[in-house]
């Protein structure tokens, strides 16, 4: 008993100077004289359709600021953003909601889009999860780049979220939408 008591207390000691002597030894590198062996490239987000993960499809009708009916019945949900609740009972967030439903209108109603996946197939309603493109522009960014919604990620779903969380900043220093003072 007494000789595992003394194994065991001398291995403690040997971790614990270990442990000073690497904190020692890191603090005396200097990083920033490391070159680095891997050139990994610089990951900039394109603002294009991934290839082969985009549908072709025709709006039927916009339900609210992020969520819209295709024309055979199924509902789209976009990812990374989210618009002010029709159902809020306070009246200045009915009226965000229904300016950013018009703004949705305005943008994708009666329009065939193209639907690009990210990560998710469909959220917890059994709306398909998308990023929708018209013509080569990302509807997801420009409801927010207008100030209609704001971020909401959730991963694995975050191909876009810089991307996002830049244009609702801008958003909300020009008080753009929401953002602003429309609806009081």
């Amino acid at each position: 008993m007494f000789k595992r008591i003394v194994i065991i207390t001398g291995w403690i000691v040997l971790i614990f100077i270990f442990g000073f002597w690497a904190e020692n030894k890191i603090k005396t590198i200097n990083f920033s004289e490391i070159e680095p062996k891997i050139n990994l490239p610089t990951i900039n987000p394109t603002l294009t359709p991934s290839v082969g993960i985009k549908e072709k499809v025709k709006v039927s009708r916009v339900i609210d600021g992020d969520t819209f009916e295709l024309s055979d019945k199924r509902r789209v949900r976009y990812i990374g953003i989210n618009s002010p609740e029709m159902t809020d009972t306070r009246s200045e967030v009915r009226c965000l909601a229904q300016k950013a439903k018009e703004a949705d209108q305005k943008l994708i109603e009666g329009k065939e889009v193209e639907l690009e996946k990210d990560v998710s197939e469909t959220d917890k309603y059994g709306r398909l999860l998308r990023y929708v493109w018209i013509d080569g522009k990302m509807i997801n960014e420009e409801l927010m780049e207008e100030g209609w919604t704001q971020i909401d990620t959730y991963p694995p779903d975050v191909k876009y979220q810089t991307i996002f969380l830049n244009e609702e900043k801008e958003a909300k220093l020009n008080n753009l939408g929401i953002w602003g003072k429309i609806c009081q």
